[in-house]
């Protein structure tokens, strides 16, 4: 449900394709390889390039995690109130709590900044792979290559920043079969415009989700500003009076954010037996904090429930995919088709040659990558240190450090093509809970202690023979971190600032770094160096047979997808593709109106004036994944019939498996949304500008 919820309806893996075109509305298409003619063929509709082009620049992407979508000449965005959770967290007060009453801006001037946003909007793609792969010499080793690839990624992205001010992002496609650049006009100006009730929006809670039938109103309306004015756009998507019916062609637009559709079955199995189990195990440990914090009053509660929110749908999200990567008949599934399309190539001699040895080289680096999986978990990805002050330390350190070397030789994130991106988040304004820090930061650091033992060197040095309990309220009552100008002052001061610096939190994440870059350098060279090299030679294997009607792994970029509004089968009975207005107070009757089917008190005062009939949400075919959340489910005349949400229970282990009969995507309708905003929040004023556009 959060841009962290990870999957909705995925599709089927990229190896089953090798031999066969696609004929069900599966695929995250890119921009500049959408399937025209199969469209066509299937739904009768053609796709001109001027339709894509105003879909693509309506298209929005919200650095977070999450899509969104222009819907007025004046700059306003529509995505999900989970998107922007976050921000109505941080918004609120414990005196004006908007998740709990909801958010309605009358007028420009009480519309709220939202802090540290970044939108971005994709306004070019262009082929740079054979530049990329050229910077690849004969007789490099997989670290070299991916050296060479990445200063090769880093120039590209400088020289494209300078040239034309955009951002400018080198996505590798395939796993390393392609690399294209995709530039960016950013947004960084982004104010609060509607928000329903948190209860509306996440009506159901954990039990509903990934579930269908649905009645949520997971929406928000944000503002996008430039020089202090709404920017004035031309391609955005009108909302549709009349929505859309059952088997009607809908596309959505969105930002999918990974899937593992081109996996080895060895890499498969490094994913269910490493990395998810791990993971898993901090989900939980994390979940249970947060439910003991939140028990012991209101505004506890408030502080902890957007990330309770995003915990407990990433543990059903993981235990999805568990659940899949177990499954006897999937895994025999892939197994058959890797074996299928090895056979091939071994077939020919040139083949066999080129690509044959990249099974084995996958399997070797993930099979390694068990020996040091917990030490990037814990140190590297900080799964340790769960504290934004941490986060802050990490980046101040780092960035000393990194700024000093050339351009191509930094990690990626503090390169000179993203150092913006970087400083927004670094210098963010947002408020920090010293008390909720504490506990999360204490719980991480039990968590670490419990895993490594009280011996562990590491573990010694953090801790400094103090409970985690001790620890961390010494790291969070002593840090200056909280402090934003303290933060620019250090990042200003470079090294020597930062060397100097006696700051607990500077000094916890200095002592760690050493670690945690030496997990991060050996993934990077012996598991991202050789998957860049394996899958691409897998990838231009199948390219051979398939060309360009492959899709790519879903990259966290503009895709794509198409599909029909329909229901399923699900234990025997058929699920209507609709819900209604009225079903979700038939729903919170059933439940007698306890927790999560609680009804904000505005919504039982204006049932009499709604009109119960009206479709709330819907379900349709079209391939998503998380990322996808907030993207918008347009008709063949790009007009705005639904809001992307969810995605159903079958859709869970969607990430290496797509089936048509049941993977389904959750909408918001549109109706729906007109209807609430008119007669249950009187935002008169908003509906006037969506009316008028």
């Amino acid at each position: 449900m959060t841009f962290r919820k990870l999957l909705c309806a995925l599709i089927l893996a990229l190896f089953t394709l090798q031999s066969t075109p696609v004929f069900a509305d599966e695929g995250m298409w890119p921009f500049n390889n959408v399937p025209r003619a199969e469209i066509k063929r299937k739904y009768g509709f053609e796709v001109t390039e001027e339709w894509l082009r105003k879909v693509q620049l309506a298209s929005v992407r919200f650095n977070n995690g999450g899509s969104g979508s222009f819907v007025s000449p004046n700059g306003l965005v529509l995505t999900n109130y989970h998107i922007v959770e976050d921000f109505v967290g941080e918004l609120s007060s414990e005196q004006k709590d908007y998740a709990k009453e909801g958010f309605v801006a009358r007028t420009q001037a009480d519309e709220l900044k939202v802090p540290s946003l970044e939108l971005n909007v994709l306004e070019s793609i262009e082929d740079v792979t054979s530049r990329i792969n050229g910077a690849v010499k004969s007789g490099m080793t997989a670290a070299e290559a991916n050296a060479a690839r990445r200063a090769q990624i880093s120039a590209i992205e400088s020289e494209s920043a300078a040239a034309t001010g955009l951002r400018s992002d080198v996505v590798t496609l395939y796993q390393g079969g392609q690399y294209n650049l995709y530039r960016y006009k950013k947004y960084t100006d982004v104010r609060l415009v509607f928000v329903p009730e948190f209860q509306a929006a996440f009506f159901g809670g954990d039990p509903d989700n990934f579930n269908f039938p649905r009645y949520n109103l997971d929406m928000a309306l944000v503002r996008v500003y430039e020089n202090d004015q709404p920017v004035k756009v031309t391609n955005y998507f009108k909302w549709s009076k009349a929505g859309a019916k059952a088997g009607e062609l809908v596309f959505v637009a969105g930002h999918p954010g990974s899937t593992s559709r081109l996996n080895t079955v060895a890499h498969l199995e490094s994913l269910r037996d490493v990395s998810i189990p791990l993971v898993l195990r901090m989900l939980e440990t994390r979940r249970d904090m947060l439910k003991k914090y939140m028990a012991h009053g209101e505004e506890q509660t408030r502080l902890a429930q957007n990330e309770l929110n995003s915990i407990e749908n990433g543990i059903k999200v993981y235990k999805g995919q568990l659940a899949g990567l177990q499954d006897k008949n999937l895994m025999a599934k892939k197994l058959k088709a890797e074996q299928a399309l090895r056979a091939s190539v071994n077939a020919d001699a040139r083949k066999k040659q080129e690509y044959g040895d990249a099974w084995d080289a996958i399997s070797k680096a993930h099979k390694d990558y068990a020996s040091y999986a917990r030490e990037r978990r814990f140190l590297d990805l900080a799964a340790a240190f769960n504290s934004v002050l941490f986060g802050y330390a990490r980046t101040l350190v780092r960035m000393a450090e990194e700024s000093e070397k050339p351009n191509a030789q930094r990690l990626a994130e503090f390169t000179d093509a993203r150092k913006g991106s970087l400083e927004a988040g670094l210098y963010s304004t947002a408020p920090i809970h010293e008390d909720f820090e504490k506990l999360k930061l204490a719980n991480s650091l039990e968590y670490m202690l419990s895993v490594y033992g009280p011996t562990h060197s590491v573990v010694q040095r953090v801790l400094k023979g103090k409970t985690p309990e001790a620890r961390a309220a010494e790291l969070i009552e002593g840090t200056k971190l909280k402090d934003p100008e303290y933060r620019k002052q250090l990042a200003a001061g470079g090294r020597k600032a930062i060397e100097e610096s006696n700051d607990p939190m500077i000094e916890l994440a200095r002592s760690v770094d050493k670690e945690a870059r030496e997990a991060r350098k050996r993934y990077e060279d012996e598991v991202i160096g050789v998957e860049r090299t394996s899958y691409g030679k897998i990838a231009r294997a199948l390219f051979e047979t398939e060309g360009t009607k492959l899709y790519p792994d879903a990259t966290f970029t503009l895709r794509l997808s198409y599909g029909a509004v329909k229901g399923y089968w699900e234990d025997g009975k058929f699920v209507p593709p609709f819900t209604t207005l009225g079903g979700l107070y038939d729903r919170a009757a059933k439940f007698k109106y306890k927790f999560p089917y609680i009804l904000p008190p505005r919504w039982m005062e204006r049932k009499p004036m709604e009109n119960l009939k009206t479709p709330f949400n819907f379900v349709a075919t079209n391939d998503i994944t998380g990322g996808n959340s907030g993207s918008p489910t347009i008709n063949k005349s790009g007009e705005l019939v639904g809001l992307i949400f969810d995605g159903n229970i079958q859709s869970l282990a969607g990430s290496f498996d797509y089936d048509e009969s049941v993977n389904r995507s959750i909408s918001v309708d549109v109706r729906g949304m007109w209807e609430v905003l008119r007669k249950t929040f009187d935002a008169n004023e908003i509906v006037d500008e969506l009316g008028k556009s």
